[in-house]
């Protein structure tokens, strides 16, 4: 008597040899993108489909069999790399050093590259067009997976682009647009805006007779763009006071926003044209502080209105300080652009849709709101020692 062969299981239907308990000991070491991210039981749960006292025993199992460690209170970290997960290199060229911005920048941008699991290759433009090449070039020989390039070089922006595109590399261009790059950064006209519009009705509130001159403090390698901040600052102050269209607008280029050359521009301006009443408007907190500086040096300091760019701690103290004439900043957040650029990243990586160019949050900072934006800063400081 012949016995019927029994058919073969159907795809994606449970195997008799599968044991059930192995299979979901595996879906929560999978729910783990890499070994430097931690996750809570909700989050694991939620990745697994599995029921949370499921998931919880589980994962206590894993803890006691070291394939996971406890985080935290209440986060797990998986200390097994698996196979299907790609480690992806990223290249990052920074601007320069020299700035707190492109610091703290850096400096998020790390963090966030070792807690997506990322080899991060850093190399530094130092504001040079040259080595902003070079270093295109090391990327390229590096064969990483996408660059984060930041340089205010507009003259070689073509050059660069071109080096990535025939090496088929992705790339993000942060803070200065580059030909075929998705963009991060600010916008950087509605910035200037907010900062002009507060300038004149500081200007409005403070002097009877409104300002008597203006002064511009930009970046001319970086292109328009970047300057972009100034003519905004000029419109915001023509939509509320109508003084830029009375007084005389004097534009300085401040080699790269750097501190040390802008101080040696506004002292000698400050010689030249002896201001009684300036509103100025700086392409960056650098700049502005600088201004600042030259003006309080001379004993000049209530001649002046000043807004800067970018939110710094600097801005941010100088912000605290009593009858200060830094009146204002627009923070962009930089201290965040890690996380948003890393995930960005990714998504070019795993060929998900994402925008040409990529904003990031405005709000304008005065001495008035700066402990509501950021009420932690004392938390920053470095307190003595008590005997």
């Amino acid at each position: 008597m012949k016995h019927a062969s029994k058919p073969a299981p159907a795809e994606g239907t449970k195997r008799g040899y599968t044991i059930q308990a192995v299979v979901r000991a595996a879906s929560i070491i999978n729910a783990f993108q890499s070994t430097s991210e931690v996750l809570d039981l909700r989050v694991v749960a939620a990745r697994t489909g599995l029921h949370k006292a499921t998931t919880f025993r589980l994962l206590e199992t894993l803890v006691e069999t070291r394939m996971l460690e406890r985080a935290g209170k209440q986060g797990y970290r998986c200390c097994v790399q698996t196979a299907r997960a790609k480690r992806y290199r990223i290249g990052y060229a920074s601007q320069s050093n020299l700035l707190p911005f492109t610091t703290t920048v850096s400096d998020s941008l790390g963090v966030a590259a070792n807690a997506a699991n990322i080899d991060l290759l850093v190399l530094n433009n130092g504001f040079s067009p040259r080595v902003a090449l070079q270093n295109a070039e090391t990327f390229v020989a590096e064969k990483v997976d996408l660059v984060v390039d930041s340089q205010i070089n507009v003259a070689v922006a073509a050059q660069i682009a071109a080096k990535f595109s025939d090496a088929r590399i992705p790339f993000i261009a942060l803070d200065i647009p580059h030909p075929g790059a998705i963009y991060y950064g600010a916008d950087n006209y509605k910035a200037g805006r907010m900062a002009g519009r507060h300038l004149a009705r500081w200007a409005e509130k403070n002097w009877k007779n409104g300002p008597e001159q203006i002064i511009l403090l930009g970046v001319d390698a970086a292109g328009p763009l970047l300057n972009a901040r100034l003519t905004g600052v000029l419109d915001g102050i023509n939509e509320v006071g109508q003084y830029a269209r009375t007084v005389p607008t004097h534009h300085y280029d401040t080699k790269g926003g750097q501190f040390e050359a802008t101080l040696d521009i506004v002292r000698r301006h400050i010689r030249r044209r002896k201001p009684e009443r300036a509103l100025v408007g700086a392409v960056n907190d650098s700049t502005a502080l600088a201004a600042l500086q030259a003006f309080r040096e001379v004993g000049l300091e209530r001649a002046c209105a000043i807004a800067g760019q970018d939110g710094s701690v600097a801005a941010r103290e100088e912000m605290r300080r009593a009858s200060t004439r830094l009146v204002c900043s627009v923070a962009y957040f930089p201290e965040m652009y890690g996380e948003r650029i890393i995930q960005l990243a990714l998504d070019v990586l795993k060929h998900k849709p994402v925008a040409p160019a990529v904003f990031v949050p405005h709000e304008l900072i005065t001495p008035q709101n700066v402990d509501k934006i950021y009420p932690n800063d004392s938390w920053m400081k470095v307190k003595p020692n008590r005997v």
